[in-house]
């Protein structure tokens, strides 16, 4: 069955992908709000306003919409992004009115009330606080600060202490009314759904909900690059390495997944094979491609004993210089190809996964891109183009964060960045 997508006359837009075999729906509304469009004192406010969203309405407690979704057998949740923010529900066949008239409840109508303000405010503090426990959230969150400095872009998703602790009822309201409107959002679903059906649903529960307009409250990105780092010591030591990566609007973003994929992505890459099979310096090491609708990040990120740390950076270091230098084989670029080709149209065969793909790509492009499409354009990428992009990546100023080592943590970072960067 085709894609098929209604705009409706305030500005919000549906999609559906209809997997005929499936019994089951997956639904959501995508929100193109996120953290980059906090202020400093907003710093986190996007992820309390999705938490706080179950927390109860003007017509339903916290514990009448957990019933009433697990009622029908299905389930409800929720996720904070950089750029988007989902509110998305499964369900069988037929339930689709009940999820979304759950979730324009907590769209339209949460009250915020202080005691569960309070409450919730207690959980999102301790969620912060087990991040510095985890020494690969910590490498993350240093890495794109090092990256992007002093910008909304750079900052973790959950906020600080001190900013999750200052937000009030009132601050949750203001960001909600000034970011929130249909013409910034979309509803996706795919499955047993029918889009007319759909439509209608919407139509009723959203055909009134006037848009605003809107303060972006973002600025374009700019990427920095620099040293980060962590003295506090765990059993490994975990070292990150990032340059500037394509936006997902970029000519050449593709290539950038490519040259992931073959560099760092799988047992047969060049990390896997060079860092842990051939020398054992690590358990795990892999590479990635981040992007937003502005920027990117790449970065490599590898685990090791704190004794083992100076080889696996020389050996990381000469690797990139090679990626710069030589194009990959023949063999190793169609590797790459497939378990990029591969490893989306496995994820489409969930009906969650394709809802959530269907409804980005609207808010992203304005449309849904086809498999085929999609296909080609990875099939496209040269040899040539991966080595062009590994050789600008070492054109810029390395990020680099390290955590784990204690007090030699600083010397590692340093010696990382000065090893792989300009």
């Amino acid at each position: 069955m085709p894609v098929e997508i209604t705009t409706l006359s305030n500005g919000l837009r549906v999609v559906t992908d209809t997997m005929p075999r499936l019994e089951t729906v997956s639904l959501g509304l995508w929100v193109g709000t996120g953290a980059r469009h906090e202020s400093e004192r907003e710093h986190g406010i996007s992820h309390f306003l999705e938490h706080m969203a179950f927390k109860g309405t003007a017509t339903r407690t916290a514990q009448q919409i957990a019933e009433e979704i697990e009622a029908v057998g299905g389930d409800l949740n929720a996720a904070t992004s950089m750029e988007t923010t989902a509110y998305y529900a499964r369900v069988l066949k037929g339930d689709e009115k009940v999820a979304l008239g759950i979730i324009a409840d907590i769209l339209r109508n949460s009250e915020f009330g202080r005691p569960e303000l309070e409450g919730e405010r207690q959980v999102i503090l301790q969620e912060i606080a087990a991040t510095r426990d985890s020494p690969d959230d910590m490498g993350y969150d240093l890495l794109h600060d090092a990256a992007f400095p002093d910008q909304s872009v750079g900052r973790p998703i959950l906020g600080t202490p001190e900013s999750v602790g200052r937000f009030t009822s009132g601050d949750l309201r203001r960001f909600l009314g000034r970011r929130y409107g249909p013409a910034n959002m979309v509803i996706g679903a795919a499955g047993a759904v029918r889009h007319g059906n759909l439509v209608r649903h919407v139509e009723a529960l959203f055909g009134d909900f006037a848009d605003k307009k809107r303060t972006t409250g973002e600025r374009k990105a700019k990427y920095v690059g620099g040293v980060r780092f962590s003295e506090k010591s765990f059993e490994q030591s975990h070292l990150l390495i990032g340059f500037p990566s394509p936006s997902y609007r970029d000519e050449s973003f593709f290539a950038a997944q490519v040259f992931s994929g073959l560099f760092g992505g799988g047992m047969s890459s060049r990390l896997f094979q060079e860092v842990r099979e051939k020398r054992g310096l690590c358990y795990a090491i892999y590479s990635s491609a981040w992007s937003l609708s502005d920027t990117g990040l790449f970065a490599v990120h590898a685990a090791t004993g704190t004794g083992l740390m100076t080889q696996l950076i020389d050996v990381v270091g000469a690797e990139f210089k090679r990626a710069a230098e030589q194009a990959p084989t023949t063999a190793e670029l169609e590797r790459s190809k497939a378990q990029l080709k591969a490893g989306l149209l496995m994820s489409l065969e969930s009906s969650s996964a394709r809802a959530e793909q269907v409804a980005r790509n609207v808010m992203m492009h304005d449309r849904v891109l086809t498999n085929r499409e999609l296909m080609d354009k990875v099939d496209a990428v040269t040899a040539e183009e991966t080595r062009a992009f590994a050789a600008k990546l070492l054109s810029n100023r390395a990020s680099v964060s390290l955590v784990g080592s204690g007090k030699r943590s600083r010397k590692y970072a340093e010696l990382a960045a000065a090893t792989v960067g300009t």
